[in-house]
């Protein structure tokens, strides 16, 4: 006959019961542990939202707008050829910073902007900005444009658009009217104007649609667009 000592059955059953304990103690440590890992998770997605969130509303916050009317230079006169195709010369655009927006640096290297026109497009027409006083008439600006030394400038080489001289290619530039100081950064309350002179074979006509996009360092991109009336006197509203 097998004896069996007093009490081992009972032992058995014990040791599987502190087992299944331990088994459901690890349990719930991994499953803590993995609901802490997808806590964090979220915490850190969220964090990633939130920022992304806030550099949106930055960028879309460092906008510039159109301040006032943008005018043309109409060409109607026989003497520059447009009396039976007339044509604009240049346009200028009045730009302010927004209300809610921040200063933008017009340097070359940090603004470009391009150009639409019915048959021709320019993917950087920038020269660069005219610190060197500020101007109230577009005549004087442009006038300043041809004595600039920097050879971004060469295309005003004794050109005025205003006054029917042409540059040798389509141009464009900023000028104050406006400033607190002589620095090439437009702030709040300052206003500026950006001036575009066209080439001979670039100039639109009417009823033609032209695209203007300055496209800045820190914000969203400023999309111009008109479309030209009928030219009839040399100012020109374009609205």
């Amino acid at each position: 006959m097998k004896l069996q000592r007093k009490g081992t059955r009972h032992s058995h059953r014990g040791v599987i019961g502190v087992e299944s304990a331990i088994v459901m103690i690890a349990f719930v440590i991994v499953a803590a542990a993995l609901a802490f890992v997808v806590l964090n998770m979220g915490f850190t997605t969220t964090q990633k939202a939130k920022t992304a969130t806030l550099s949106s509303l930055e960028e879309s916050s460092s906008t510039m707008k159109i301040s006032g009317t943008i005018t043309a230079v109409g060409c109607i006169d026989i003497d520059a050829g447009c009396t039976s195709i007339q044509r604009i010369n240049a346009t200028t655009i009045p730009l302010k910073i927004s209300q809610s927006g921040n200063a933008v640096n017009f340097s070359p290297e940090l603004v470009s902007i391009s150009y639409l026109g019915k048959s021709i497009q320019f993917n950087n027409i920038y020269a660069g900005p005219i610190t060197v006083d500020t101007f109230r008439q577009s005549v004087l600006a442009f006038r300043q444009a041809d004595l600039e030394t920097d050879s971004t400038f060469d295309a005003f080489n004794g050109a005025n658009p205003v006054n029917g001289t042409l540059p040798s290619e389509t141009t464009a530039f900023v000028y104050w009217s406006k400033r607190q100081n002589l620095n090439q950064v437009l702030e709040l309350g300052e206003h500026a104007t950006l001036a575009v002179a066209f080439a001979s074979d670039d100039r639109p006509r009417a009823l033609d649609k032209i695209s203007l996009e300055i496209i800045v360092s820190n914000g969203a991109t400023l999309t111009i667009e008109r479309h030209i009336p009928n030219i009839t006197h040399k100012v020109v509203d374009l609205g």
